[in-house]
């Protein structure tokens, strides 16, 4: 069991001594609601250009509104993107859309998710909901940003381009091994939170296969567990399960400092491939980033989203 799991680090980058962002340009999936809220609100106080991709315009311009409110005098820019990402054929337009209007990625949170459906809930395309959006979906919207990745650390100071995986807590008690090639559509059912684990260890495993297949390239990829928070993640758990939350959880704005430390502390390297609460290197589980099953769990999802390139 990890101290950082139960017992959080001292986050050391917030709100309050994060440098200037001015001429930055990000990439905040799910960013109209909980911890990427928090995340973009703090990113904009600090004058950076924000993108918050996410499905509903009118949850994401309320977003913008509520931002915009609490920080008057940024000098930053907030922008809806729409992103489905439970649907694949719609992404490559929303990729399309950042690339007409921007130059340069610094970097991009891939924070959205859904956790714990009803069960039997899937994308459009038929796959289980959480693998199909947490790990799919933001695989193919990288895959059409990776070489606006690429082209702005070229220019960039060393390491400061980068791509977070935005995992979870739980993949540290998720089942091994943590990727079950011969069950991908879950023929054999599993449990939603078996599932959800697997989606999660999804985010871990191309964290660290991008590095590899990158490893020149100047981009820290890296993924991170945000903490134990009260989030509208859990909207589809037991009302026992929502008490126990609501004993041990922190505010959503925690996360962000997670998240904030992953995206933008010049300590992160390419070596750390998991970030802790609330901004604090740790080794992953070392058998989700074995390499064999980071190259087979990277070409099955490539398969996937071949259609929709």
């Amino acid at each position: 069991m990890r101290r950082s799991s139960f017992i959080p680090y001292k986050a050391p980058l917030t709100e309050e001594n994060l440098p200037d962002q001015a001429g930055k340009v990000f990439i905040v999936t799910g960013g109209s609601s909980g911890v990427g809220l928090e995340l973009a609100r703090i990113l904009y106080q600090h004058n950076a250009t924000i993108y918050i991709a996410t499905r509903s315009e009118d949850r994401a311009n309320e977003a913008i509104a509520d931002i915009k409110k609490s920080q008057p005098s940024s000098k930053g820019q907030l922008v809806f993107l729409k992103l489905v990402l439970d649907d694949l054929t719609t992404i490559k337009a929303s990729a399309e859309e950042f690339l007409a209007k921007e130059s340069r990625l610094d970097v991009i949170w891939n924070n959205a998710g859904v956790m714990t459906p009803p069960q039997g809930s899937k994308t459009k395309q038929g796959y289980e909901l959480q693998v199909g959006t947490n790990s799919l979906g933001h695989f193919l919207f990288i895959k059409f940003l990776t070489p606006i990745i690429l082209e702005t650390a070229k220019t960039a100071p060393k390491g400061s381009v980068r791509i977070v995986w935005v995992s979870s807590v739980s993949i540290d008690f998720g089942p091994k091994p943590a990727i079950d090639f011969d069950n991908m559509d879950f023929k054999r059912d599993e449990d939603p939170q078996s599932k959800y684990n697997r989606s999660k260890s999804g985010n871990l495993i191309h964290a660290a296969e991008f590095q590899r297949r990158y490893p020149d390239s100047g981009v820290v990829s890296t993924s991170m567990n945000p903490g134990l928070l009260k989030t509208g993640l859990q909207r589809h758990f037991s009302p026992m399960q929502k008490f126990q939350i609501k004993l041990i959880a922190r505010p959503a704005k925690f996360g962000a400092y997670t998240e904030l430390f992953a995206g933008l502390d010049p300590s992160v390297t390419e070596e750390d491939k998991w970030i802790t609460p609330f901004g604090h290197r740790e080794a992953p589980r070392q058998d989700i980033i074995e390499p064999e099953q980071c190259r087979k769990y990277w070409e099955w999802c490539e398969e996937q989203v071949k259609p929709y390139l």
